[in-house]
Order: structure tokens, then C-alpha cells, then sequence
């Protein structure tokens, strides 16, 4: 930061104490504001937007502490200085507490003055390129999206379309080989398009839009939709499914279709990781304040040392069964986001060789999202010796 674009505020209730940092500061290239109490100096913070400002701790009305607080919440990235003759390591501790970055006792020298200037817009300066950089890093994200979206996805859509064309014979027979080849290179397009679609879910939950949209979610019909999205899945396993769910179970409020990726995807799950002619059950309980949907499979069961990484990006459990599955990685980590978006959270049980059981809780209903969750929901495991 070029010391003529640089702006610094004196706010001090003493004239001489403004007059004298003014005049040694001006010396040194700043453009210097000054103001004689709280209310003017925050009058000047919001219409100048200075880049470093010296507090005095002692004013009427508005004290230093105050405009700390005040500073801070208009703009964080403004370097506030804080100046006093009545200098406690108390009031030091305080003063960063409320977002101070330094501390400067009177009487303090010329060169003292000096040095803590060049050192707090110093702090402003790289403050301000990282910010710069995170927003430069958030549209690059963004773009990238857009050409993940457009250029990648929609060309595997109508690569998977035309090799379904060619599998139903649409545009003359196929041998068997041919077909092999066909139905080979179809489940690699399909592999491909779930990564592309899990990697825009992930960067939709970074961006903060995991839950878009509040309203009234029946659970039956939820939960149903989501197991007949995996039927055919099933069928081919000769996996039966079975759906547990009370007559006059409560609704909830929730984002519906966030809610459906989650236990899609917690039932797809039981089936790729099941045994043939295995069996699934979706279970929903009503626990007063909040209720739990069980999901559980007879399936090849998680080792309990992986048990604590399942819900890491791009975590993959690798076991001899579980060989012949494909899978991204991404998600059960997109399970436990939204979930915890909801402020709900996600347990897991599971017996190598017998089966896994995950238990989403949800509150009813939602008295804020994300970072207003009234609790931190923390992500459990529960693991039977196998």
C-alpha cells in the first residue's frame, strides 16, 4: 500500500494528542482524518473508510472499546490502533478481544508512532490481497463450474444417449461382443457423469447453498421416492427393499430435494455394498422433538478402523468385496453436509460381513440453517467387533 493512498483516523478527545500524531504522520505521506469523541469518529470511519485507525480508550459517550466493536463489525479488514495513558494489561487483553491489532501506551515517541503505522497498514495490505485472492479464487471456482456444467457434462449426456441407442438396437442389431463393449463403455460414461454431478453438488455446498429452499417434506413419500429411484438397482441383486414407515408419521422442514440426494444415496449405498439376494430397511422413527430415518443393509460391512474416515472426500473403503464397485468418493460427504445444514447429524453402525446400518437425525423443524444450528451436530460412529 503506497503511503499517499493510505488513509489514517486519530480519534482522541485531546487536541494536542490529535494535533501532534496528525503532524508527524502527514510528515510521513499519509492523508490523516482526525476526531474529538466516539460518535464524530465513527461518523468519519463510514464516510472515509480509513485503513488504520488510532483509538483512544478514554471518551466521552462512546468509548475506545465501543468503537473497537463498532469498527470492526462496518469493516474487519480496517486496522485499529488503540492509543491510552491508562495502558493495563487488562485493558491490552480486552482491546484485541474486541479487535485491536496493536496497543500503544502514551506518552509514546515520534518513531514509536511511526513504526506502528507502517506496521498496521502493512497488516492492512496483505490483508487486502488475501481477500482479493479468495475472491479471485471464488470466481475461478465459479467459472470452472460453469465449464464443467456446460462443456463436460452435456456431451457425457449424449454419449450415454447414443450408446443407449445402440444397446436397444435402435439403429441395427449388435453382436453379442459388441454389445459387451457397448454396455462396458456405458457404465464407464455413467461412473464419469455421477463424479461430474457429485464435484457440482460439493461446489454448491462450498459456495454455502446446500439448503436453497424451506418447506413442508412428508417422509413417507420421501423416503419412498428415494427407494424407488434404486429399485431397478436392487432388482438386478435380487436385493429386496423394505420401507418402515408409521401411519401418521410427522412431517418435517427441510430442503426436499437435499433431502432426497441424502438417502438416494444412503440406499444406493446399501445396495452396491450388499450381497446378492441380500435385503434392505428403511426405518422411520419418531423421536418427539426430531425423528431418525435408519437405513440398513446385509451387506459386506465397513472395518471399524475406516469407520471415522467414511464421511472424508473422496474416501473409498477398500476391501476385497467392494472391489467391483465404482464409486467418487464424494458421496457420503455430501450426506453429512446437508445433514448438518439441516442441523441434524449422521451415525453409522456396522459388522464386517453382515451389514451397515446409517442413522440420520433430523429436528423437525428448523429454527435456522448452517452456521444457525443451535448445536454443533458432530458425525458418530458406532462400530461392532467383527
Amino acid at each position: 500500500m503506497e503511503k499517499d493512498d493510505a488513509v489514517v483516523l486519530v480519534i482522541d478527545d485531546e487536541e494536542a494528542m490529535r494535533d501532534s500524531c496528525q503532524q508527524v504522520l502527514v510528515r510521513e505521506g499519509y492523508r490523516v482524518e482526525t476526531a474529538a469523541d466516539g460518535e464524530s469518529g465513527l461518523r468519519k470511519v463510514r464516510e472515509v473508510r480509513p485503513d488504520l485507525v488510532l483509538v483512544d480508550l478514554k471518551m466521552p459517550r462512546i468509548d475506545g472499546m465501543e468503537m473497537l466493536k463498532e469498527i470492526t463489525a462496518l469493516d474487519p479488514t480496517i486496522v485499529a490502533v488503540v492509543i491510552t495513558g491508562y495502558a493495563t494489561v487488562e485493558s491490552a487483553v480486552e482491546a484485541m478481544k474486541c479487535g485491536a491489532y496493536d496497543f500503544l501506551p502514551k506518552p509514546f515517541t515520534p518513531e514509536e508512532l511511526r513504526i506502528v503505522t507502517k506496521r498496521g497498514l502493512e497488516r492492512r495490505r496483505l490483508t487486502l490481497e488475501m481477500e482479493a485472492l479468495r475472491k479471485e479464487n471464488e470466481r475461478m471456482r465459479e467459472n470452472f463450474v460453469t465449464v464443467v456444467t456446460h462443456e463436460l457434462r452435456a456431451p457425457l449426456v449424449a454419449v450415454e444417449q447414443y450408446l443407449e441407442v445402440m444397446l436397444n438396437e435402435m439403429v441395427g442389431s449388435v453382436t453379442s461382443k459388441q454389445r459387451e463393449i457397448l454396455e462396458h463403455s456405458r457404465k464407464r460414461i455413467e461412473w464419469l457423469l455421477n463424479l461430474v454431478n457429485e464435484w457440482l453438488s460439493m461446489s454448491r455446498i462450498q459456495r454455502g447453498k446446500i439448503v436453497e429452499r424451506l418447506e413442508t417434506v412428508e417422509m413417507r413419500d420421501l423416503l419412498q421416492e428415494s427407494v424407488d429411484l434404486v429399485k431397478p438397482q436392487a432388482d438386478e441383486m435380487n436385493i429386496d427393499i423394505k420401507v418402515e414407515v408409521p401411519e401418521g408419521f410427522p412431517a418435517i422442514e427441510g430442503d426436499k430435494d437435499a433431502l432426497s440426494h441424502v438417502f438416494m444415496n444412503l440406499v444406493s449405498n446399501a445396495v452396491k455394498y450388499n450381497h446378492e439376494e441380500g435385503s434392505v430397511r428403511v426405518r422411520a422413527v419418531d423421536k418427539e422433538d426430531s425423528i431418525a430415518v435408519e437405513v440398513a443393509d446385509t451387506g459386506v460391512g465397513i472395518p471399524e478402523g475406516r469407520l471415522p474416515f467414511i464421511f472424508d472426500e473422496f474416501f473409498r473403503v477398500k476391501t476385497e468385496e467392494g472391489r467391483r464397485i465404482t464409486g467418487t468418493g464424494l458421496g457420503l460427504t455430501i450426506v453429512k453436509r446437508i445433514v448438518e445444514a439441516h442441523c441434524g447429524n449422521v451415525k453409522v453402525k456396522s459388522t464386517v460381513g453382515e451389514g451397515t446400518t446409517f442413522t440420520v437425525l433430523l429436528p423437525k423443524t428448523q429454527g435456522g440453517l448452517g452456521p444457525a444450528c443451535e448445536y454443533e451436530p458432530d458425525s458418530e460412529f458406532e462400530a461392532s467387533k467383527s
